[in-house]
């Protein structure tokens, strides 16, 4: 069986200039993908090569074993595409943009209004069915564009920073609903942000300056997530000066009245100090756990790696 994605020693030049470099992926199996890197690293580059938006100057790229420089209709009806900026018409309704997109992936006419209305209720956007896409907000707007994206059931869905511009509420549901979508299609998503790869992603793969640095699973990622802080719940917490005081602390940081973020430097006993400090002086220690480093630590990380 071949792989939905494979990508050979793909590279591309701008110029003089290589955009990316020898960039080598396969995927075959559903879930979510991680593409992360910072802006500039060559992740839209990639994605647009992927979806046939542009020509590679080496390598190549096979949707479902069908390589997309070679016969791209073929490929391209296997791939849904969300852009940064979602190619929305916006003075078209939902049912007229969806069914003018249903056209363009040339699917048999007796099949696009079922599509639709399937793809509708899929993303939660049935009961806006006549309201023109100017008149939707930012979150509804993200939802019409994946519904796009995915209403030929397409193979592979790439959606380049989904998460783009969206406020909190709006960013819950649209991470829900790109699980879901998960379930049965390969999501490669891109995101120069880690929180959002690490919540959504299984697996990761991390380009910087044009090149691949590192591609496995999260657990594989979270490893490089060293701790540098502990979680602490006091029935009878002291102020910041008294945890300051225990040996290798560094910073205090209260999360509610009975909770705190203790940062401390490398101490392999920092927390058989706060336990100790604990007893002595009654605050009354009832959990006492690592936390994880920021997930922008292991990005300067591995960045560093890939640039001795």
């Amino acid at each position: 069986m071949s792989s939905i994605l494979k990508v050979e020693r793909l590279s591309h030049k701008y110029s003089n200039t290589w955009a990316i470099r020898d960039i080598n992926i396969e995927i075959g199996h559903h879930g979510t993908v991680g593409l992360l890197g910072s802006n500039g690293a060559g992740k839209s580059t990639t994605m647009n090569i992927m979806c046939g938006v542009l020509n590679q100057t080496e390598g190549h790229v096979y949707i479902n074993g069908v390589d997309i420089r070679e016969s791209p209709e073929l490929a391209k009806r296997q791939i849904g595409f969300l852009p940064q900026d979602p190619p929305l018409y916006t003075d078209l309704t939902i049912d007229e943009y969806l069914t003018y997109c249903a056209e363009l992936r040339l699917m048999p006419k007796d099949k696009i209004k079922a599509a639709v209305d399937e793809v509708k209720e899929r993303c939660g956007i049935a009961h806006f069915s006549s309201r023109l896409i100017r008149n939707l907000s930012g979150g509804y707007r993200q939802r019409v564009g994946i519904a796009q994206a995915i209403i030929h059931k397409p193979k592979l869905v790439v959606m380049d920073e989904p998460a783009n511009g969206l406020d909190p509420n709006q960013l819950i549901e649209v991470r829900k609903l790109i699980k879901e979508i998960a379930r049965d299609h390969v999501v490669l998503l891109s995101s120069h942000i880690l929180s959002e790869i690490h919540l959504l992603c299984k697996e990761v793969i991390m380009i910087e300056a044009g090149r691949i640095v590192f591609a496995d699973s999260m657990s594989a990622f979270n490893d490089y997530i060293q701790p540098h802080s502990l979680l602490v719940r006091m029935e009878n917490p002291p102020p910041a000066a008294g945890l300051l005081a225990v040996q290798g602390v560094t910073r205090v940081e209260f999360l509610t009245d009975r909770q705190v973020r203790i940062y401390f430097d490398s101490d392999d006993e920092i927390a058989e100090r706060v336990v100790a400090a604990s007893i002595q002086h009654g605050w009354r220690l009832r959990e006492i756990s690592l936390d994880k480093g920021l997930l922008d630590d292991v990005f300067k990380q591995l960045s560093t790696q890939s640039h001795p």
